[in-house]
Parts: structure tokens; sequence; C-alpha cells
């Protein structure tokens, strides 16, 4: 399908206001400069879902749905972005030329949607009442799959007997053509028979879904392993379904995964059905066990860390770790879960319930730490070159750290790790942590072509329109808009963090006149400003609050210090980044600048930490650096 032209969408953007799209579907109020509602896309009674006509946008803090007015669509409707596009753009009276190619992929879409839906009932209604699907409810029932699992996932059984499928579609005039293109007749090579055979026939019939609940493929489940040497048969890939894309149960988990900003990636699908069943409703699985960048993508928009339950096998262990590389880059949290030896999910809890699971899944070591295990476990530790070989293959997955910050967290991590491991210990003083830290960045810096870029600054004109000024970091706005609405914020900001300490200017002067005197020293400011810093203060006005959404959100004084500590730790971060270039400059090396950056990586780490420690860095901090001048926080 060709791209739809940026000018044509625009235009349909503007002739089509979030609020009143939105408002015809779902009943809003007003809160304040938002509008909020029961969210659509899930069962709640206390309003999470809001819209915000400034930016254009709605996003529910309960499931975690969000976007603009097209993906709205999307997902309200269950159309694909194209289908979105003509129904706002008929709404708005904007003219669209579909070629005819776009438009039959449209309708062979829609065709396919509605196919796998009348599949499913088909599939699960063969499964509660046929006779020949005896076996198939013997096999569940077998494995307390039974009831509530057979509900919730859909789980149908594809008639044993000939004919009954080609039956069924000459019944509900479902075209030949129609289930070949959806995967579900495939071509037969055999002689002299006929051209087309059921792909699923005689299996348990396990519907995959998207992120919006639509059946868009399926996986067949043979019942005897006699019957087929494949265990498992799935839909090729169609234009509904590509398994790189796709995380089986992603739709029953995704508003769990966003309370709990954590996603647990189990192996396969019973797995993941018997984990949700069970109380553990974050379970997901990579649709063709391979977790690829997709799917790290498509976790990021939910999770801040991924907890991968594999098999404790050698092949799981690889299967982890490679599955580990793709999760850090696309900026995920890895933890690894410890299974017993010979258990998976599903045969655990039926074993021994739930909880030990739960358990498992809250110890489970980060990704790191796994490595380090793993290396002092096959005895790699215990010498030297041993050590040498642990760096590189920690290096080695270090680097998928998809910033310098992430990097920086788990080097430190990988030392403490080596640190109290007792082969490298026993190799004497080169094993404290600064040591080890120490050798863990030489190595990197040998690869420093390798280390992911900085990101670009952005400018933007200053006072007067000349010149150029650091772009809002997200933290100092979020700081500001807290600071605007909590006197906790006010006294935290004032106490720990000096305006001069801000890197965008207009906020350095924003944040003076809240700590001199509130909203109403703000406002008395802006009335005297230049328009750049008038338009700030407005954003801040408009702006959604932080503790002014749903309730259950952080804290103000928490959120403020978490703020604040991301604020002292860009700062240091900028100073080791000075020192490195100076390192770099200096040859033979500069000891004493080295020490100087070791330290400062620890205080880095310690600010990423809980509070308490935080705490300690900023006040020591504070007390190196010289008091502010009557004028310094406005420069």
């Amino acid at each position: 399908m060709k791209m739809v032209p940026r000018d044509l969408l625009e235009a349909i953007r503007a002739r089509s206001d979030i609020v009143e799209v939105i408002g015809e579907r779902v009943p809003l109020t007003r809160a304040g400069a938002r509008f909020k509602a029961c969210c659509p896309f899930h069962q709640e009674k206390t309003p999470s879902f809001f819209v915000n006509p400034q930016m254009q946008a709605f996003h529910c803090f309960g499931c975690g749905a969000g976007g603009d007015v097209f993906r709205f669509v999307m997902a309200r409707e269950g159309v694909d972005f194209m289908t979105a596009v003509r129904l706002l753009a008929r709404r708005a009276g904007v003219p669209v030329a579909l070629t005819e190619g776009e438009r039959k992929e449209a309708g062979e879409k829609d065709a396919l949607y509605a196919l796998h839906e009348d599949l499913a009932a088909f599939y699960h209604e063969t499964l509660r009442t046929a006779p020949d699907a005896e076996a198939a409810r013997a096999y569940l029932a077998g494995r307390s799959l039974d009831g509530e699992a057979t509900e919730r996932f859909r789980l149908g059984f594809a008639p044993a007997r000939a004919g009954v499928l080609a039956a069924w579609a000459k019944r509900t005039g479902v075209a030949t053509a129609l289930l070949v293109r959806g995967g579900i007749l495939a071509e037969s090579d055999r002689p002299g028979g006929n051209r087309y055979y059921d792909r699923f026939r005689g299996r348990l019939m396990i519907p995959i879904q998207d992120e919006l609940g639509r059946v868009i493929a399926f996986s067949g489940r043979v019942l005897r392993a006699e019957d087929s040497p494949a265990k498992y048969v799935n839909s090729p890939e169609t234009p509904l379904f590509r398994k790189s894309r796709v995380l089986f149960g992603l739709f029953h988990a995704r508003k769990a995964i966003v309370e709990a900003r954590r996603a647990v990636l189990c192996e396969g699908q019973l797995d993941t059905i018997r984990c949700q069943i069970a109380g553990l409703a974050t379970a997901v699985a990579a649709q063709g066990t391979a977790v690829t960048e997709e799917h790290a993508r498509t976790l990021a928009r939910y999770a801040d860390e991924v907890v991968l339950v594999m098999d404790p096998d050698e092949a799981g262990r690889k299967a982890a770790l490679r599955s580990a590389r793709l999760l850090l880059a696309g900026g995920l949290g890895v933890r690894i879960a410890a299974l017993p030896e010979g258990a998976d999910p599903d045969t655990w809890i039926r074993r021994d319930g739930p909880d030990p699971l739960r358990e498992a899944i809250e110890r489970a070591d980060r990704v790191v730490g796994f490595l380090v295990r793993d290396l002092e476990r096959r005895g790699e530790l215990g010498t030297e070159s041993g050590v040498r070989r642990g760096i590189e293959a920690i290096l080695d997955l270090a680097k998928q750290a998809p910033n310098e910050v992430f990097l920086e967290r788990l080097l430190h991590e990988a030392a403490e790790h080596l640190w109290r491991s007792p082969a490298v210990s026993s190799l004497g003083a080169a094993s404290t942590p600064v040591a080890l830290l120490g050798r863990l960045e030489r190595a990197l810096r040998a690869d420093l072509r390798r280390l992911p870029p900085a990101p670009a600054t952005r400018s933007e004109p200053g006072p007067g329109g000349t010149g150029s000024a650091p772009a809002m970091p997200p933290e100092e706005f979020a700081l500001l808009e807290l600071a605007l609405v909590s006197e906790e914020t006010r006294t935290l900001a004032s106490r720990y963090l000096r305006p001069g300490a801000l890197a965008n200017p207009d906020a350095r002067r924003a944040l003076a006149a809240l700590l001199r005197g509130g909203r109403e020293a703000l406002r008395a400011e802006a009335e005297r400003a230049e328009d750049a810093f008038a338009r700030l203060v407005g954003r801040l006005a408009l702006s959604p609050r932080i503790g002014d959404g749903p309730s259950g959100e952080v804290p103000p004084a928490e959120a403020a210090r978490g703020l604040i500590a991301r604020i002292w730790r860009r700062r240091l971060e900028e100073r080791r980044a000075a020192l490195r270039a100076r390192l770099r400059e200096a040859t033979g090396g500069d000891p004493a600048l080295e020490t100087e950056r070791m330290e400062l990586t620890m205080r880095i780490a310690a600010l990423g930490r809980d509070w308490t420690r935080a705490r300690a860095v900023i006040e020591v901090e504070l007390d190196a650096e010289p008091e502010p001048t009557a004028n310094s926080a406005q420069q």
C-alpha cells in the first residue's frame, strides 16, 4: 500500500478534533484543561482515560492505550490505519482517492478478519459439542485447562473428519480462495488427490489475537505425539499475521503489564495460558519462540522491564541470553528467572501451585548477574585468562545497551557481581569493585567506535530570537509541573537543587520564580517576559500534571525526589564525559583522572538507587559547589 501524503493526513487531522471524535463514541467529562472518561478499551469503574485537546492525544493510565485521533479510530473500530484514514476523511469531508489495489487490499483484510473470527467460533463450538472432539476435551481436562482457560482463550478443535470444514465453508459462503489466503487450507503435493487439505485437521486450536483482541491466526497442537512429527502447526504469514510482531497473550495481559511496568516472557502458548489463569497476569510469549526487535519495541510500549522465564537446560540458557540482547537494545531492563531442572511454567504450576513461580520471578537475576553466575558455573572465572574471556562476554552483552547511561549501569552491575564471585575474588587485589570496573571500562574504551552515539541536542531560539538554548529536558519540565502545584516539591527543590543546575535557561528562570513565590511569582514573571518564556508558562498551566491524573499515581514528593536525582545524574554524566575526553587526549593515561572518573561512576550509580543513597551524593555535591550569586539562577 502506498504511503498516505503527509499534507493529506494533516488536512484530515486539522478537521478531526480529537475531543469531538472521541466524544461521539465515549461520554467525556471535563477535568480542568483535559477531558476524562471510563476507558472504552477495558472494563473499569474509575475513569483513567484522558483526552488532551492541546496535544490532540489520548491516553489510558489503566491499559496503556494511547495516541492520536487515527490511533483511537483504529483501536475503537478495530480497523487498520488506511481504513481509519478513510473513516476520518469521510467524516471531515476530505476526499481520499484510493487506487484499485488499495481498495482490494482493504477489502481482503476485512474479509480475513471476519473469516478468522467465524472460524474461532466454529472451532470453539466443535470442541464443546462435537463427538469427535472427545479426545481434545479429555486432553484439556487432563492438563487442567478446561473451564476458564478454554473460555478465556477461546480454545477449539479442528474437526478430524474429512469434509467437515468444507461443509462449514459452503454453509457460510466462505470461498476456498479465502481459506487458502488465510492459511487455513494448504496446497497438497500429493498427485491424484485433492488440491488442498485442512492444515489443522484433528488438532487442538489456539486462536492468536492481536493487541486489539482480533483473531489473526491459529496455532494447532497435536493431541498424540504419534499422530504427527510436528507438535505444533501455526498459520503461515498472511496479510494479518506476521509472527515477528505478535506476542501471544498480550491482549489479555496488557493492562496488568502497564500497571506492573513489567512483562513475564514465557517460551510457549500453554505456559502463557497457565500463568495467566493462575494469576500471573503479565505473562506473554513470542509467537514462534524467537524474540525479535519488533517484539522488544512492542513490549517497550507497555513495560520498563521483562522477566524471561526460560527452560533451565543449555538451549534455554542460550535462548535467554539471545533474547536479552534484543530486549536490552530496545531499552528494557532484563531479568532471568531460574526454574527447577526439567520444569516449565505449566508443569511447575500444576505440581506446586503458582507461588513458587511467582517467587522465582520476584527473585529473578538481572541479566548481567545471570551471565556472571553462568560463567562461574562453567568454570570460566577461576583463572586470569578466564576472567578476560568473561569480561569479553559481559561487554558483548552490555554493548547492546541503547545509550551510555544504560551501559554504565550494566558495567557497574557486572563489576559488583564479579567482585562477589569466589573464583574472581581469589585472584587478589585486582578483583576489587573499582579495579574490576576499571578493567571493564578499559576493555570497552578499546572499542569506542561501537558505543551508541549520543543523541543530538536540539536548539531553540533564545530570548530575543537569536542564539540557541538547550532543548527542555523532560525531567526539567516534569519538575516544573510538580513545583507549580506541590509545595512539597518546591521545598525539596529548594533544598537539593539550585536553579542553576537546570540545563534550559527558561526552566532555570521558572524554577527560580516558583521557589521565590510559587504560582503567583511565576505568573508575575511571565507578564514581563519575552514570548519564549511566556509560552513555557502557558504550557505549564495547561499540561497534564503529575498528581492530577487518576488515583494511584506516584505521590508528588516521591516523583520530585526521582526527578531531582535524574537532574543530578545528568550533570554528573556530563562531567564524566568531559573526564573521558581528557583521558583520551592524555598520552600514557592519567591515574588521578582515572580514579576521579571511577569515583564519579560510583556516585552516578548511587543516584539511580534509593533516595537515601541519592541524597547522600547530592549533599556532598552541594557542599562542594560555590554558593550561587544573586543573578546565577537565571544565567
